[in-house]
């Protein structure tokens, strides 16, 4: 298949993913609450693993050690960034709709985290199609409980159902767009940076907003679930590195 066409249809899938917080209208908030943590760890596991063991060596593969490592901070930092101005921008602005400032927030926030993904998984996806689809899947594995935990937000913050669904699908057509401007920058310049810099995005999202999540439980058996799931995603993304190296 054509790479702009795998590109493309990624790119329309991880939009399609944003419906799946519509599923927590035929969920009871009980189970939902039991397998949104789980699937939390089972996330975070799998970013870390599409970093490490797929988006890093196929990045770093054609760049200097120092220039890799630059490219890899500054896909953390950027996230860093554009949380820390969000986070700025929800505390200094009020909103006269009747909606909570916070819903706003994770609308901004969802298209940039999209547009910044598209971007570093279809320049994975390009430099190695198996590291990309990889990076792909641990994308999926990061919004399907993402998109669940923001739908709830929104309605929660006044949205009404039906237009909650379809600001975060339009949020996330940001991916997709991101993809396509990273094929055609391809043919440009070579995108190995670029796949460094959104493994830093991952790296990112899973210690600084996934880990925190699961890491405060005090239960033992809930603790040992979440570190299982985690495990599991890392073991995941390794044994598919071994398999097609």
């Amino acid at each position: 298949m054509d790479p702009l066409v795998s590109i493309l249809v990624g790119g329309i899938l991880m939009s399609v993913i944003a419906l799946v917080g519509g599923v927590t209208t035929l969920l009871r908030p009980v189970v939902l609450e039991r397998i949104l943590l789980p699937l939390v760890a089972l996330a975070a596991g799998t970013l870390i693993g599409g970093a490490f063991f797929h988006m890093i060596p196929e990045g770093m593969a054609s760049l200097a050690p120092l220039s890799a490592a630059a490219w890899l901070t500054c896909g953390f930092t950027a996230f860093l960034a554009v949380e820390q101005f969000l986070h700025w921008h929800h505390s200094h602005r009020s909103i006269a709709s009747g909606r909570k400032p916070v819903t706003y927030l994770i609308l901004i926030g969802d298209a940039l985290h999209n547009f910044i993904g598209g971007l570093g998984i279809a320049s994975t996806f390009l430099i190695s199609p198996h590291a990309g689809a990889v990076a792909w899947v641990a994308a999926v594995a990061h919004e399907i409980p993402q998109e669940l935990g923001d739908f709830g937000v929104l309605v929660h913050g006044g949205w009404p159902r039906r237009r909650a669904l379809l600001f975060n699908v339009l949020s996330a057509v940001t991916f997709p767009i991101g993809a396509v401007i990273a094929y055609f920058a391809s043919q440009h310049f070579d995108v190995a940076g670029l796949a460094l810099f959104g493994a830093g995005n991952f790296i990112y999202i899973a210690a600084s907003d996934l880990i925190p999540e699961i890491k405060s439980e005090t239960s033992l058996r809930i603790g040992a679930l979440h570190f299982g799931c985690f495990a599991s995603g890392l073991a995941l993304t390794y044994v598919l590195a071994w398999l097609f190296q």
